[in-house]
């Protein structure tokens, strides 16, 4: 016999019958679990029945299921029908209850909840006949049941008038005995006593509920007195300041010495929110002693209760701070420094972990995450003015612990302490660079949610500093950069979003030329690389900021060079789109006339772009480049009707000439909101105006700097040499040489000042547009007179991302110069030199400037 062999087909076939043979054994019991006509039956209501009556129905013969669906739905039949409800349904649904499961039993609470609360049912015999079910059930077997009961009892307090939880709650509450209940009964009635004490006057209170509370409070279960122990904060400020002393504190010193430590946790933590009840004699006479003997016996060996007390240890310093005397003080805050180091050694100037067994060391690990988010707090406690004395080593330690979430807890609040630092900020510079190159991306994150106000507090002097008032932290920005690759080379996406949008406010944290040395290369590298978009648009925004906010006319010549480049005539189209949400922004952040002038032409020849997506994009923001464009500017308003003719003529994509109705659109605005716009823009083209005056006020500070070198270093060679005439005579004559090979030296500096600062060997062109922003002549300029002495100051930068200033002028005072953001440069001159000279070399600088910028607008 021979065997015949398959086809690649017939094999492929054959596998498919098996799959199906395999399905149908899947299907089978799918089949069997499906209801039978019997049980559809039972399940078959009479549709002749109203609500109340199959409700009934449902209740007395139904299956679970649809009794379930009666109590969930009973807050709506007590809405259309109270009367009937409560008189055929309520009745029914507690005969349910007693047999009921636990998920009915929490459906029922829940229903029977936002039936107390809705003050159209609050009737006296149905809030009676509700709170009823509601305290039978409160001593279900079930603890999980019988806590939401007591919870829907306790949220129903609130919305119950006093007399119906006078009779209906707090009398059975008082009539029992206490010890003949169960624990869980005694608890219930700790939570309720705490509850209700608010709903009474002060005189009740002390009479019917203190006796009551006592005796929880002595109760033989430690869980009784540690549960009515933390309902003496309500018992207290219902019954006053006055009352405090005499009734609660008593319990608390003898519950604070409980030999159950669960029971002490709960006397401190009560302690510490009533601190503010107590007098000053008592805080120093009674607090203090108890909670110093509470304090060291958590020390020495109840690790459980550390936790706690770490976390509540800033809001008990602050507390008792006022009554505390220097001895007492200082024993606080070295007891917080112990336990800062709990579970580490030092060694070398390191913080490495003890060996502990694993759970003592998670335990010691989050008394120091507590210490690290009570930091501030303590910096405040100890006077910020001592910190370099008593908390720098304790700060240094809890940024360099070895547990992940201690640091990022340090972090979190880097911000705080950076704050109550003020003038000596200074101090943590070396802390805020060790998270910033922390190797836990964890780490990173907390610090970003505040590295704006961090990286402004940090790098700032303080009030009252002088004019220079930033200042340079060492590694600054090459920790920033490494924490944005190590950002954008981990998968988590929002963490670089939120990074690249901190990154925002460089322009008033470091120099321009670090931003455009260091930042902007790595941002146009994330715009045509990254694959998240997200991380690209925040990319894109922060470039838009760093251009707005440079100050060197060459960089920024580049910079839109470059966009225009590889974004707008790029050869993706992705990157096509993303100089569209380019033009977005920078909508906002320049104004009209600038961003018409350098980046809606290049948006505009989109429309010829072979890609649908980018022709849909350009043609949503056709009303909003419209919008930019001046009447009087008659080329682009042509160039703009073009645009669309061209599209309404070739688009062939449905997607596209659906957005093509411009005619149809109504991008008018109120008269009002158009005149804040007009005003906002000119705010906008006054600091655009200015950053090109302050570009050449630089420059020529920086000549008559030099010049003013020459001339010292002129006059120290004519002191070494002779008095003679002839030589006096040889002197002079070669005075003029110095002058004018000093002019040619000055140009050369210029020349190489200017090549160093940009990317490319030569020169950048200004283009007219540009000139037509300087100021038109050398008596104007802000350069001349003194002002061009001044010294800049960068505390001024505001705009759209910061405060625009109020009022802008287009001229230097001889006063002060409102910079818009901060220069490298801060040259002075020496006035005690000889005034002659000195004036001479300005004008001459001022003559060089205006010569030289005419001899490029002569080469445009």
């Amino acid at each position: 016999m021979f065997v015949r062999k398959m086809t690649p087909s017939q094999s492929s076939l054959y596998g498919e019958i098996d799959d199906l043979q395999d399905l149908t054994f899947i299907e089978r019991p799918i089949r069997r679990s499906l209801k039978t006509a019997e049980e559809i039956d039972k399940l078959t209501v009479d549709e002749d029945l109203n609500d109340i009556e199959r409700a009934v129905y449902l209740l007395s013969s139904g299956e679970d299921i649809q009794r379930a669906s009666v109590i969930i739905n009973l807050p709506i039949l007590v809405r259309q029908n109270p009367a009937e409800t409560f008189r055929r349904v309520v009745p029914k649904v507690r005969e349910v209850l007693h047999v009921a499961g636990g998920e009915m039993q929490l459906a029922a609470a829940g229903s029977f909840l936002t039936i107390l609360q809705d003050d159209i049912v609050l009737i006296q015999t149905h809030t009676h006949s509700i709170l009823q079910i509601v305290l039978l059930n409160l001593d279900h077997r079930d603890t999980v049941v019988s806590n939401a009961w007591l919870e829907t009892l306790l949220s129903a307090i609130d919305a119950l008038p006093k007399e119906t939880i006078r009779q209906e709650i707090l009398s059975p509450l008082l009539s029992k005995h206490q010890l003949s209940q169960s624990v869980p009964a005694r608890l219930a009635s700790c939570r309720i006593l705490g509850k209700v004490v608010g709903k009474f006057e002060s005189s009740i209170v002390k009479k019917d509920l203190l006796p009551l509370v006592r005796s929880l409070c002595q109760d033989v279960e430690y869980e009784v007195r540690a549960c009515m122990c933390r309902q003496l904060e309500n018992i207290t400020r219902g019954i006053g300041v006055d009352h405090t002393k005499a009734e609660v504190l008593p319990e608390l010193v003898e519950l604070a010495q409980d030999e159950a430590s669960t029971v002490r946790l709960a006397a401190f933590d009560t302690i510490i929110n009533l601190i503010e009840m107590f007098d000053s004699d008592d805080r120093s006479c009674v607090i203090f002693p108890l909670v110093k003997a509470f304090c060291e016996k958590c020390f020495k060996g109840d690790e459980a209760v550390l936790a706690s007390l770490s976390f509540q240890y800033g809001k008990l310093c602050h507390g008792l701070s006022e009554s505390f005397t220097d001895e007492q003080h200082l024993w606080f805050l070295e007891f917080y420094k112990k336990l800062c180091c709990l579970g580490l050694q030092h060694e070398n100037g390191h913080c490495e972990s003890q060996s502990y067994p694993l759970e003592l060391e998670s335990k010691y690990a989050l008394v120091r995450r507590n210490c690290a988010y009570n930091f501030p707090a303590i910096v405040l406690f100890a006077d910020p003015n001592h910190f370099l004395s008593e908390l720098y080593r304790t700060f240094s330690s809890l940024c360099h612990d070895p547990e992940i979430s201690v640091r990022r807890t340090a972090a979190s609040g880097f911000h705080e302490v950076v704050k109550l630092l003020g003038p000596n900020v200074h101090y943590v510079h070396k802390e805020l660079i060790t998270l910033l190159q922390d190797d836990s991306l964890e780490v990173l994150d907390a610090l970003i949610n505040n590295l704006q106000e961090t990286l402004e507090l940090a790098t700032s002097r303080g009030e009252g500093a002088g004019p220079e008032s930033k200042v340079n932290i060492p590694d600054l920005v090459p920790a920033l950069v490494a924490a944005e690759q190590k950002a954008a080379s981990s998968l988590h996406w929002r963490v670089h979003e939120k990074l690249l949008q901190c990154y925002s406010c460089l322009p008033r944290v470091v120099s321009g030329d670090q931003i455009y040395f260091r930042f902007l290369q790595r941002m146009f590298s994330i715009i045509t690389n990254n694959n998240v978009l997200p991380v690209q648009q925040e990319a894109v925004r922060t470039l838009c900021v760093f251009l707005r906010y440079n100050r060197k006319q060459e960089q920024r010549q580049e910079i839109i060079s470059k966009l225009k480049q590889e974004l707008a005539q790029g050869r993706s189209y992705w990157n096509r789109l993303r100089y569209l949400d380019l033009c977005y922004i920078t909508i906002d952040l320049f104004s009209k006339s600038y961003f018409c002038k350098h980046f809606l032409t290049p948006a505009l020849e989109l429309v010829s772009d072979p890609v649908a997506n980018v022709r849909y994009k350009l043609c949503y923001m056709l009303p909003k480049l419209r919008s930019t464009i001046r009447p009087a500017d008659k080329h682009l308003v042509q160039q703009l009707e073009f645009c669309v003719r061209k599209l309404l003529c070739r688009e062939k994509d449905k997607d596209v000439m659906t957005v093509l109705e411009l005619d149809k659109m109504d991008i008018t605005e109120p008269y009002h909101k158009r005149h804040e716009r007009e005003l906002l823009d000119q705010k906008k083209e006054k600091e655009e105006t200015l950053l090109l005056e302050m570009e050449l006020l630089e420059r020529q500070q920086s000549e008559a700097k030099l010049a003013g070198e020459k001339q010292t270093d002129k006059k120290q060679r004519d002191s070494k040499s002779g008095m003679s005439g002839s030589k006096g005579m040889s002197v002079s004559t070669l005075g003029a040489t110095p002058s004018s090979s000093s002019g040619k030296e000055m140009r050369r500096a210029k020349l190489a000042r200017s090549r160093s600062l940009s990317g490319h060997p030569t020169t950048t062109k200004m283009t007219n547009s540009d000139k037509t922003l300087k100021v038109k002549d050398s008596g104007s300029c802000p350069g001349s007179g003194k002002s061009s002495m001044l010294p800049i100051n960068d505390d001024n930068l505001r705009s759209h991302h910061f405060n625009v200033a109020s009022s802008i002028s287009s001229t230097a005072s001889t006063s002060s110069m409102p910079v818009l953001i901060r220069s490298n440069t801060s040259s002075s001159v020496d006035h005690r030199s000889n005034g002659n000279k000195d004036t001479q070399s300005r004008k001459l600088s001022v003559q060089r400037k205006s010569s030289s910028f005419g001899m490029q607008s002569g080469r445009e």
